[in-house]
Formats: C-alpha cells, sequence, structure tokens
C-alpha cells in the first residue's frame, strides 16, 4: 500500500522591508502661536492708559491702510510620481512635520515642463465663505480645503490640502538633510499604481509673505538670491 504524500507547505512570505524611523518633531510656530497675541494684548491696554493728545501735524498712513507685509523663511517641497499629480509640502525647515500640505491640479511632467521653459506662477484662489465674513476668528488662509488653481493665468482645476499621509512624512524623513536640490527616487515595490514609477522630488527655499488675511505668496529663492524666483505661488480668498 502506497504512503499518501504531503503537500508541500507554501513558501514564507517576503520579509517586510524595513522603515525609516520617523525623526521629524513639530514646527516650533504651532506651540508658540498664541503668545503674540497676549504681547499684543499687553501693549495695547498700555496704550489704553495714555492720555489722548490730539497731534499737530498729519502722521503719514501705509498705502491702502493695511499693516506692513510680514516675510519668513519656509521649506517647500514638489513631489509626485512621474505619471502622477505633483503635490506641494511646506515645512518650518526641513527638520519638521509638514504643516501644509496640497494636491495640486498639475501632472508632475507638466510642471517639471513649465519650469523648463521660464517663470511660473500659480494662483490658488478659493471663496470667501459666509460664516467667514461674518466671523472676526475666521479660517486662516491656509487652513482653507479647496483650491482653484490657475498656472500662467490659465486655470488648470482643482485641488485640496489634505493631511500628510506615512508615504509623505517618510519622503520628508529621506530628505531630512537636504535644503535645497531635485532628483529622483527609486519606485516603491509596495505602492499601489505606482510600482514602475519613480518619485520626483524638487526642494527649495521659500519667502512667504503675507500681505493680509486673504492673500499669501510663495516665493521660490534661488541660491544665489540675485535672479527673479522661477516659481510663485499666490494664496487668494476672495
Amino acid at each position: 500500500m502506497e504512503e499518501p504524500q504531503s503537500t508541500p507547505s507554501p513558501p514564507p512570505p517576503p520579509p517586510t522591508p524595513p522603515t525609516t524611523p520617523l525623526s521629524l518633531v513639530k514646527p516650533s510656530s504651532k506651540n508658540n502661536k498664541k503668545r503674540p497675541v497676549k504681547i499684543f494684548r499687553a501693549v495695547r491696554n498700555v496704550f489704553r492708559s495714555f492720555p489722548i493728545i490730539t497731534p499737530v501735524c498729519k502722521l503719514p498712513s501705509l498705502p491702502g491702510g493695511r499693516l506692513p507685509e510680514t516675510k519668513v523663511g519656509v521649506s517647500g517641497t514638489l513631489f509626485g510620481y512621474r505619471k502622477g499629480r505633483v503635490s506641494l509640502s511646506i515645512q518650518e525647515n526641513p527638520g519638521t512635520l509638514p504643516t501644509l500640505v496640497i494636491d495640486l491640479a498639475m501632472q508632475t511632467n507638466t510642471l517639471q515642463k513649465e519650469m523648463s521653459l521660464g517663470m511660473v506662477r500659480i494662483a490658488l484662489e478659493c471663496e470667501k465663505r459666509p460664516d467667514n465674513i461674518n466671523n472676526k476668528e475666521k479660517m486662516k488662509l491656509l487652513d482653507e480645503p479647496c483650491w482653484t488653481m490657475f498656472v500662467n493665468g490659465k486655470k488648470s482645476g482643482y485641488c485640496a490640502k489634505r493631511d500628510a499621509t506615512e508615504e509623505d512624512l517618510h519622503l520628508m524623513e529621506v530628505l531630512k538633510a537636504v535644503s535645497m536640490g531635485a532628483g529622483v527616487l527609486p519606485p516603491k515595490p509596495d505602492v499601489e499604481g505606482h510600482v514602475d514609477d519613480e518619485m520626483a522630488y524638487m526642494r527649495a527655499h521659500f519667502e512667504r509673505v503675507v500681505g493680509s488675511k486673504d492673500s499669501e505668496t510663495l516665493y521660490m529663492l534661488s541660491p544665489d538670491g540675485k535672479s527673479e524666483p522661477e516659481l510663485s505661488i499666490f494664496f487668494v480668498r476672495i
């Protein structure tokens, strides 16, 4: 009598590739965002105690009656698979968690082609909501969820703000030591739909200019600091 043949056991699954430990820290601006308000209130209360004096001459007013623009340097990264849409990530510096991630209405290879031809101007517009108009504590401009995107004056579609994904954070961790530069990362076999696709990125210093509560601009700074910015991103609430 023949002995029954044993069924061969299936091969063990491939080992999971090691993941890079996340060392990005929270941006300091979020921890101290309430401090300027307290300082302003203290200064305002001190000035309220002063006697009211009518000046003899008129003080010069600012153009348009607006407060002066504030400027701050940030780190910006444009990234995306060559066959997919490009995303924008803004960080306080390369070692912090992103404060803003937006999926832009443009293919990665299209943006690369536009930038090779000359200066690129991206405008992101959103509409004022009724609750924002009547509310003094209205939503911050960069917290708006949806935008209409224009590239060099031409409408390209709609884009949305989102939370940073695990893949985004892994990319920021890999690029932590990169302050400025561009390149590609090899395809990851565990990413659905992008098995054979490379991840392209471009990181640069940006000057963030806050014109008002309804307008901000990011100017990409060149390494020499002399030439005009090749890329400008305008955020406008109308």
